[in-house]
């Protein structure tokens, strides 16, 4: 399908919206960013839609792991310290002082299966209809020295800005990652401050997508960080314990 047939099928609102953004010299064909794409946006070029189960995240959510003393000493302690000062942390001190401790502990890296975490990763997917590009904030994939297949990302909240929902951000690099991969389901979360959700995206036909959203997951009640943590956990075990 051409632009020019796409746009057929548009409303004059829709229509406009699109010729506003700005558009690849080759082909014509819009770009779209993941920082900066909305709700809106995402749901002019691809069909996506949100579906409610809530027993779509049991396996994932229903795991066995038993943190040790020492893993729930340190979540404590990250706490202690910084509970009162999550609402007012913007993205970096968010990244710096809490989310990057967090991630260390869980230790996405392994050389021996040959990946890591990356952050501020670009990537692109491009069809003939669009393209996804741009940076992610957090993204767990295969490679060392740079991402080669990407099984989970994370999308962190943007303070201050004026596209600030994460959630079609997220979604947008879940489908880029599916995509590249040739994957029917992919897995993220996104931050909205101290709040977590979880995400599950599956793919039901070209270029048409279902996607699930999980309860909150406040990280400054202690309980909520511990499943925050295991969720993670899972996510890497699942990587690194199972290649």
């Amino acid at each position: 399908m051409s632009l020019n047939d796409l746009l057929e099928n548009l409303s004059l609102e829709d229509i406009e919206f699109l010729r506003q953004k700005k558009l690849e010299q080759s082909g014509n064909i819009p770009y779209f960013s993941f920082s900066n794409i909305t709700e809106d946006e995402l749901n002019i070029i691809v069909n996506i839609k949100q579906q409610f189960n809530d027993y779509k995240f049991d396996i994932w959510f229903n795991n066995k792991i038993a943190l040790s003393d020492e893993v729930e000493l340190f979540l404590e302690n990250l706490l202690l310290k910084y509970k009162n000062l999550i609402s007012s942390f913007n993205e970096e001190d968010l990244k710096l002082y809490f989310l990057s401790p967090l991630f260390f502990k869980i230790d996405f890296l392994s050389f021996k299966n040959d990946c890591r975490a990356f952050y501020n990763e670009k990537l692109t997917y491009k069809t003939d209809k669009f393209i996804l590009n741009g940076e992610v904030d957090f993204v767990f994939a295969k490679g060392l020295k740079r991402s080669k297949t990407p099984y989970f990302f994370i999308q962190e909240f943007k303070r201050g800005k004026k596209n600030s929902d994460p959630e079609p951000q997220l979604l947008a690099e879940l489908i880029a990652g599916l995509e590249l991969n040739l994957w029917n389901e992919i897995r993220g979360a996104y931050i909205v401050g101290a709040i977590w959700n979880f995400v599950i995206l599956e793919k039901i036909n070209q270029n048409s997508y279902i996607y699930y959203v999980s309860q909150n997951f406040d990280s400054t009640k202690l309980e909520d960080l511990q499943n925050i943590y295991k969720n993670l956990l899972v996510i890497r075990n699942e990587v690194i314990e199972n290649e």
